[in-house]
């Protein structure tokens, strides 16, 4: 098998992605915690479109978990991962050490409102944005890269690196992917290998739902009404519901009619020990 370039520090990517630029080229930036999937190749094949070279980032990040989530368990399969990305086309991996990251006195925190603060994902997990912005913010500017590749998946992610990338004119473009699923419909995850069998049999109802709601709203029926009897069936459905909301799909605020769209449907919820996210345009 073909070896991919690994860097592990901050000097080598940077080394590389100045020689890339000298000679005219561009590099877009693929961030990851690994464990990779189809989806996450399907943002190598985006990044390969829009740019000369691609670097995936692969950082397990300590700063976006609570001290009860699953940093610890969270999948690390770095050899399998670099064999996908060599299969992809990929041109380097940066695989730096959490020290590297978080050097001895790091002390700084990208503090965000916007849709970082609308009571969706910040509502159950309230320091995880602060951990994915300042890992992003550190990442774009130590690979200086010309655009970076999110999923949509992870809509309010997208949402919140969007506005902090723009707002603090870090000179990278973030290009949206759109999500990527298996053949049933269940969003595509690196958290789907948790799931019982029978858990995975029933975890595509999430978005068979979603897609009924959608219908719902675009056929103009009651939003309230509609949303009310989706969240029901999912509960009925035996999942543990934290959230399933028609938000604004720019500024992720609450809708409260119709007419205050564009509007986008998001959801999270439990099945055992497993929280899965998804999301679609309504």
């Amino acid at each position: 098998m073909a070896a991919i370039t690994v860097f592990e520090t901050v000097a080598a990517m940077r080394a590389a992605v100045a020689g890339w630029h000298g000679a005219g080229e561009t590099v877009a930036l693929v961030p990851t915690m690994g464990a990779l999937h189809e989806g996450h190749i399907a943002l190598v094949a985006e990044g390969r479109r829009r740019a000369s070279r691609v670097i995936v980032t692969i950082f397990v990040n300590p700063t976006q978990f609570a001290p009860h989530e699953d940093f610890k368990k969270y999948p690390r399969t770095f050899d399998a991962d670099c064999a996908k990305l060599v299969a992809a086309g990929a041109d380097a991996v940066f695989f730096p050490s959490v020290e590297e990251m978080y050097p001895a006195g790091f002390a700084t925190r990208v503090l965000l409102l916007g849709p970082a603060a609308v009571g969706l994902e910040d509502r159950f997990r309230p320091t995880h944005f602060e951990g994915v912005a300042t890992i992003c913010c550190k990442l774009f500017t130590q690979s200086r890269a010309d655009c970076a590749i999110f999923g949509e998946k992870d809509y309010q992610q997208l949402k919140v690196v969007t506005r902090m990338a723009t707002d603090l004119d870090l000179g990278v473009a973030i290009v949206p992917l759109a999500t990527i699923r298996e053949a049933d419909g269940l969003a595509m995850s690196s958290r789907n290998r948790y799931l019982s069998p029978e858990q995975r049999a029933l975890a595509p109802l999430l978005h068979r739902v979603m897609q009924e709601l959608a219908i719902r709203i675009r056929n103009r029926d009651d939003l309230f009404k509609a949303v009310a009897e989706a969240q029901e069936a999912i509960i009925t459905a035996g999942f543990e519901l934290d959230y399933l909301e028609a938000r604004h799909a720019e500024t992720l605020a609450p809708v409260t009619s119709l007419a205050d769209g564009p509007i986008r449907l998001l959801i999270a919820a439990r099945i055992g020990g497993t929280r899965l996210i998804d999301n679609i345009a309504a």
